[in-house]
């Protein structure tokens, strides 16, 4: 893993600018990155389907997604897809992950060939299984795919404040420009070649933070949650290695670092999911929680290719009302005992 370009002091120089960027999503972390472009020195159009997001970002602000925060002039919102990607240098496709075979295919005829589509939802799509950039390769197989991901919530990006992400691509060469033309002062963007890895770590976190989020809630203790995320990682990267993922891509920004962020905070979706869960709270109108649909896929492919992932399937079972939260527990503390591994 490389990282931004660096002068002979160690400090990264500034990104290059200059690009027309199309954000696809108006929802907090699609905002978020509009901002983070516009930082950069790129002049962004951002997609988003809600006519009255359109219209609350054209008047600097985004109320429901980013609330109390200023959105800065220059942002061209647009609920035309069309209009947003004309032109585009590259394109953040920021729609959720189940969603996001629906948006680029209304999308494809209107992305120009060639420029690089950057995934910044994380999951694992429900009904096939895909991770995302398989999606993108077959939609947009003219399109060279990349991945940003990290721990990084959106209303820290939004406001500026100092956030470290992961952009990769099978190009090395690709994810060091991009990287670079992403970073900007308070976002510092890595470099890898990883992009299963990246994609994997960020799919799989999700999932740990509902489960962190479960046993919180459940009142279960400091000591219950520690255990879990760190058998979970256990499991993300017994999971990682089935794809291919490279160990050390887990152990950075895009695996552990992004699970020690959302297993934490209710900051985190997931993480607030989750807690609602455990305390036995009503689960309708909570914001969108992919490690739900995640959950579920995970786990099939864990079962279906004899990987040991106990974490997960139990978060499936409670997810679709199998078992409880206590009897999930139960099982996971009477397994065999074993000798402890990280592999």
């Amino acid at each position: 893993m490389t990282g931004p370009s660096e002068n002979s002091q160690g400090m990264a120089r500034p990104g290059k600018g200059g690009w027309q960027v199309a954000v696809l999503g108006g929802g907090a972390w699609g905002t978020a990155l509009a901002l983070a472009m516009l930082r950069a020195g790129h002049k962004v159009r951002l997609f988003a389907r809600d006519p009255e997001t359109v219209a609350a970002i054209g008047q600097g602000q985004n109320p429901r997604y980013l609330p109390g925060i200023a959105i800065a002039p220059g942002i061209e919102a647009t609920s035309d897809i069309a209009a947003a990607l004309s032109g585009a240098d590259c394109v953040l496709a920021v729609t959720p992950a189940q969603s996001l075979r629906a948006t680029l295919t209304a999308a494809k005829d209107h992305i120009p060939g060639g420029i690089p589509l950057v995934l910044c939802a994380k999951g694992i799509e429900r009904d096939t299984g895909a991770l995302l950039s398989a999606i993108v390769e077959e939609i947009l197989p003219r399109n060279p795919v990349a991945a940003l991901s990290g721990p990084s919530f959106a209303t820290d990006v939004a406001r500026g404040l100092p956030t470290a992400v992961v952009v990769a691509a099978r190009d090395e060469a690709l994810a060091v420009d991009l990287a670079a033309r992403f970073s900007a002062e308070n976002l510092r963007c890595y470099s890898s070649d990883d992009l299963i890895g990246v994609e994997i770590g960020g799919a799989l976190k999700n999932v740990f933070a509902i489960a962190a989020g479960a046993v919180t809630g459940a009142g279960l203790g400091a000591s219950a949650q520690a255990a879990m995320v760190t058998r979970g990682f256990v499991e993300l990267r017994r999971i990682g290695a089935a794809f291919g993922a490279r160990p050390e891509t887990l152990m950075g920004l895009s695996g552990l670092g992004d699970l020690l962020l959302t297993c934490s905070s209710a900051q985190s979706r997931n993480f607030a999911y989750g807690l609602a869960l455990g305390q036995g709270k009503a689960l309708a109108g909570l914001a969108l929680a992919e490690g739900v649909p995640t959950a579920a896929i995970a786990a099939r492919i864990a079962a279906e290719r004899g990987i040991d992932a106990p974490i997960i399937a139990a978060v499936a079972a409670i997810l679709d009302g199998t078992i409880t939260i206590r009897q999930a527990v139960t099982a996971l503390m009477t397994r065999p005992l074993k000798t402890e591994t990280n592999d």
